[in-house]
């Protein structure tokens, strides 16, 4: 498959660069929530134009009221989002959430994805526990009651969790804590009795939660596929999440680059143009040549996604370390040659790198993945 977008999705990439650019841009989006205080960090008005352009429904199928495309679709999205740091629950709700609704029962799918498809739903996902991403061990406890389940448990770094209509949580149903079966998936509404939120902003101005729950009452309606059967559910969610996050990575990294590519070509020292300097050129050189190989290998891991193909899985971490490490590349050569006004507010670089740091830890750091490549290798 070749490693650009086709006739299609190069239609979906224009309308989604000039939206973004237009109403998701950081004046307009980041630095007008972030400076209000806001306490959902997003606009429900710009999640409302999403909507209206299909974006929030572009994994949902057709007969669901969605788009019905594929990951390399909802990529272009995110790298556009990326690229402007859009604060938006696009990752947590159309990629992470819907991919675990699509697990669902048909009485599930016509009671949620209709409101996520209108722009009118926000959803977050429940899977960490500490202060790292190890979706290996889940302590959190559902137990049996009646024709039901006892939620019981914590959960960290719940990105929108204080704005979701409703959050997918894994817990365990049986089992010890480190094995792998005896997982199922449950979709919390909002309004869950014994659910709590303990708000948090992270470093790039979104907002999170650590969620407890006290002997949350569900009902068996609220499975997401199978009673002790949801690591599978879970499995896909994580994929079609990390390669979601590698490809707002990706954007993060182009938005940095083409803004200090941008500040060479106006910033004077010496009575000459920076950018005219050979060490700056050949640093600017190499940050491309990088940004290209991790956007190369994110699209391929999308591709892989959407043709179900076995090696998917492990590209999922190929393409969330490599990205990890090209943006973090990106906003450090980023600050570094704006100089020492990178780091001010005055400039966005700095946004940039604050959005790295919070995108490279979402869903595991490129340690974890590397790690997660080589254990997948026999290493």
């Amino acid at each position: 498959m070749p490693l650009y977008h086709d006739e299609d999705q190069a239609m979906l990439a224009d309308t989604a660069s000039s939206f973004m650019a237009e109403e998701g841009n950081i004046q307009k989006q980041l630095r007008h929530w972030r400076d209000r205080d806001c306490k959902d960090g997003f606009g429900h008005g710009l999640w409302k134009q999403m909507a209206e352009l299909g974006f929030t429904g572009i994994l949902v199928e057709e007969d669901q009221g969605g788009l019905g495309m594929g990951y390399v679709e909802a990529g272009i999205v995110l790298e556009e989002i990326g690229r402007n740091l859009t604060p938006s629950p696009f990752l947590t709700s159309s990629v992470l959430a819907a991919t675990a609704l699509s697990h669902g029962s048909h009485d599930m799918k016509a009671r949620y994805l209709p409101g996520l498809v209108a722009g009118d739903s926000v959803f977050a996902v429940a899977v960490d526990e500490t202060a790292k991403h190890r979706p290996e061990r889940i302590t959190t406890r559902a137990e049996k009651s009646g024709n039901g389940f006892l939620l019981t448990g914590s959960k960290s770094f719940v990105v929108y969790g204080g704005s979701a209509d409703m959050i997918v949580v894994a817990a365990r149903t049986s089992g010890s804590d480190n094995e792998a079966e005896g997982i199922t998936l449950f979709a919390v509404p909002k309004d869950a009795k014994g659910m709590s939120h303990d708000a948090v902003r992270l470093v790039d101005s979104s907002m999170a939660t650590y969620t407890k729950f006290d002997g949350v009452e569900l009902d068996g309606d609220a499975v997401i596929g199978e009673v002790d059967g949801g690591r599978e559910v879970l499995d896909a969610m994580l994929r079609a999440g990390r390669i979601g996050a590698a490809a707002e990575g990706v954007g993060v990294a182009r938005g940095a680059m083409d803004r200090t590519v941008d500040y060479l070509k106006q910033r004077k020292q010496f009575g000459k143009l920076i950018g005219e300097f050979q060490a700056l050129q050949h640093r600017a050189a190499h940050l491309y040549s990088e940004v290209e190989i991790a956007r190369a290998v994110t699209i391929k891991t999308q591709q892989l996604l959407d043709a179900g193909a076995e090696s998917a899985d492990m590209m999922t971490s190929v393409a969330k370390a490599k990205v990890a490490k090209t943006a973090r590349l990106a906003v450090q050569e980023g600050v570094q040659m704006h100089g020492g006004i990178g780091m001010t507010d005055e400039y966005d670089i700095g946004l940039f790198m604050k959005r790295d740091r919070a995108l490279a830890e979402f869903l595991g750091d490129s340690y974890y993945h590397a790690n997660r490549v080589a254990e997948m290798s026999g290493y």
